[in-house]
């Protein structure tokens, strides 16, 4: 039995009310399009990416170069002054090591999930991203890294262009 509310006027509608059709009920499916724009600085990174390119904005105000690019310098307060072209390298920030799904079901394999410091922007700007062809206990803070591009018939303008980051070999 459910208690009511007797703060508020009318009579509470119940379950099986609903089901005795006591009150008129209406399903139906609707099919939601919906468009929006990315704004020209995240435009711009977009098209970069389908183009093997990583693209941050430099601010005159405080001297950061951001990535992802921003218009506006949230740190000065002003908009931001140029374009900067980026090195698809950098290092790890920081990182994660998976072992569920996004459903909490378990994965066979870890999945090692990292923000990429990219080279060229100020300190601790960069992007989150997937880290491959390393092993989960090979993965340190300060791993320097490069990107993994898909092909360029698969690419379409997403951050999933880069398939993921892989360590850069140490030359000796």
């Amino acid at each position: 039995m459910s208690s009511k509310i007797s703060n508020y006027p009318g009579v509470e509608i119940t379950p099986e009310d609903v089901r005795g059709q006591k009150y008129l009920l209406t399903r139906y499916e609707t099919d939601l399009r919906y468009a929006f724009s990315s704004g020209v600085a995240t435009s711009r990174f977009l098209r970069g990416l389908r183009r093997k390119e990583l693209w941050g904005r430099e601010c005159d105000g405080c001297g950061r170069v951001l990535v992802p690019p921003r218009m506006y310098c949230e740190a000065c307060y002003r908009p931001t002054d140029r374009w900067v072209r980026l090195m698809d390298k950098g290092k790890v920030v920081t990182f994660s090591i998976a072992h569920v799904n996004s459903d909490a079901s378990r994965r066979k394999e870890p999945i090692l999930v990292s923000v990429i410091e990219i080279a060229g922007a100020s300190p601790l700007m960069g992007i989150l991203h997937l880290l491959g062809e390393v092993r989960p206990e090979k993965v340190r803070i300060g791993m320097a890294v490069e990107a993994v591009w898909r092909s360029d018939d698969e690419r379409t303008g997403a951050i999933t262009d880069i398939r993921y980051f892989r360590p850069i070999a140490r030359r000796s």
